[in-house]
């Protein structure tokens, strides 16, 4: 059974600001990541970030929220490896 995936405000608005052919690969990524969730083990963040896991495609990362209970992944935020983690 997959998880759903939902998209902060803010997730949307870093996705616009990413290229097209990359945007497409991270949607993909994330739609993977929803159906095989179970099989994967989430990888979690550390400091300030603490309450969130990651995931990477190529030079992008993904950061997210996991409702474990009501199978709901929570996309945060994306953004290029370099500022990702500046929040």
């Amino acid at each position: 059974m997959s998880y759903s995936v939902e998209f902060d405000p803010q997730a949307v608005t870093d996705l616009d600001q990413i290229a097209a052919p990359a945007r497409e690969r991270i949607l993909r990524k994330i739609n993977w990541l929803a159906l095989n969730f179970d099989q994967i083990t989430p990888e979690a963040l550390k400091g300030n970030l603490s309450d969130f896991y990651k995931f990477w495609i190529g030079d992008y990362r993904v950061l997210y929220d996991l409702d474990v209970s009501n199978r709901v992944i929570v996309i945060v935020r994306v953004g290029h490896r370099r500022e990702i983690y500046d929040l």
